[in-house]
C-alpha cells in the first residue's frame, strides 16, 4: 500500500488535536439519582420491616427448611415439573406442526386444541380430570372376535398424581404449541422452499432445517414457561397431591405456624427458580452463539478510534 498523502495526514492530525482540546462534560441525570435514592430507601425500609417484625419468626422458619415433609414435597414438585414439562413439549411440538400443516383439517384440530386448553383455567381442568370417574366409571378396550382385552375402573388409575400430570400437561401443551409455532414461523420460508426444491421430504425439512433454527427463538419463552409451570404445580394442592405447598399446609394446619411455613415454601421456590434461571441463561447462550460474531463495521470503527487516539498522543 502507498504512503498516505501529506494533506490527508495534516487533516487527520488537525482533527485529532481538535478532539484532544474538547472538554467532556458528563450529562446530569437528576431523574436517575432521585430514582436510585428512592429505591435504596424503599429497600432499607423493607429489610428493616422484615428483620424487626417478630411475627415472621425467622428462627422457626429456619428450623423447617430441611424438614423431612418439606423435602418430600419439594421432590414431588420437581418430579411433577419435569414430567409435565417433558410431556407438554412433546404434545406441543406435535400440535405446532399440525398448526403449520398444509392440511386444513389438521390446522383446525390444532387450533381448537389451543383455543380450549388455553381458554379453560388450569384449576378447572385439574378438578375435572380428578373427577373423571363421575363421567367414565370404567375404561375398557374391546376388539371384535377377541372380546375385552383391557378393563379397569377409572378410580383405580386416576390417582391425584396421575390426574395432575394429565391435566397440567394438556394445559401447558397449549402454550408450548404457540411458542413452537412462533419459532417455526420465525425461520425464513425460503430455506424450506429451497430444501423442498431439492427433493427433501417435509419431515426431514422440519428435523434438519426448521426446528434446529427455531430453537433459538423457542428456548427463552420455554424457560419462562418452565418457571411458570413450577409455580403452577402448587394448584395440585386442591386435589391432595403431596407437593411442596401441600406439605407446608399439612404442618401449619397442626402447629398454626402459618407465616414461617409460607416463608419456607417461598424460599424453596425462589431457590429452584434461581437455579433454573441460571440454566436457562447458559442454554440461551449456547443456542444463540451464532449471534456473538463480531460486526466488521463496528470493528472498523473501533480501529479508527484507536488510531486517532494514537495520533493525538
Amino acid at each position: 500500500m502507498g504512503a498516505a498523502h501529506p494533506t490527508e495526514m495534516s487533516i487527520e492530525q488537525g482533527a485529532a488535536a481538535a478532539v484532544a482540546r474538547l472538554t467532556v462534560v458528563p450529562q446530569r441525570r437528576y431523574g436517575i439519582w432521585v430514582g436510585t435514592a428512592f429505591a435504596l430507601l424503599l429497600a432499607f425500609l423493607i429489610v428493616r420491616a422484615f428483620a424487626s417484625n417478630p411475627a415472621f419468626a425467622w428462627e422457626t422458619a429456619a428450623g423447617y427448611i430441611f424438614h423431612p415433609s418439606i423435602m418430600r414435597g419439594l421432590a414431588n414438585t420437581l418430579i411433577l415439573t419435569v414430567v409435565i414439562m417433558a410431556l407438554a413439549i412433546v404434545i406441543g411440538t406435535v400440535i405446532a406442526i399440525m398448526r403449520v400443516s398444509p392440511s386444513p383439517v389438521l390446522r383446525g384440530f390444532a387450533g381448537v386444541y389451543v383455543w380450549f386448553f388455553r381458554g379453560v383455567p388450569a384449576l378447572i381442568q385439574l378438578i375435572f380430570w380428578f373427577n373423571l370417574s363421575l363421567l367414565v366409571r370404567e375404561v375398557s378396550l374391546t376388539l371384535p372376535f377377541l372380546g375385552t382385552i383391557f378393563s379397569a375402573r377409572t378410580n383405580d388409575f386416576m390417582t391425584p398424581f396421575f390426574s395432575a400430570v394429565i391435566a397440567l400437561s394438556l394445559c401447558e401443551a397449549g402454550y408450548m404449541a404457540e411458542i413452537i409455532r412462533a419459532g417455526i414461523k420465525s425461520v425464513p420460508s425460503g430455506q424450506a422452499e429451497a430444501a423442498s426444491a431439492l427433493g427433501m421430504p417435509y419431515r426431514m425439512i422440519l428435523k434438519r432445517i426448521t426446528l434446529p433454527q427455531a430453537m433459538r427463538f423457542v428456548l427463552p419463552p420455554t424457560g419462562n414457561e418452565a418457571i411458570n409451570l413450577l409455580k403452577m404445580t402448587s394448584l395440585v394442592t386442591f386435589i391432595a397431591v403431596d407437593d411442596l405447598f401441600y406439605s407446608a399446609q399439612s404442618i401449619y394446619a397442626r402447629t398454626f405456624e402459618t407465616i414461617p411455613l409460607l416463608i419456607v415454601v417461598a424460599f424453596w421456590y425462589l431457590a429452584v427458580v434461581s437455579i433454573m434461571s441460571v440454566g436457562q441463561h447458559f442454554l440461551e447462550r449456547y443456542f444463540g452463539r451464532s449471534d456473538t460474531r463480531r460486526d466488521p463495521l463496528t470493528m472498523r470503527a473501533l480501529r479508527n478510534a484507536i488510531s486517532l487516539r494514537g495520533i493525538a498522543r
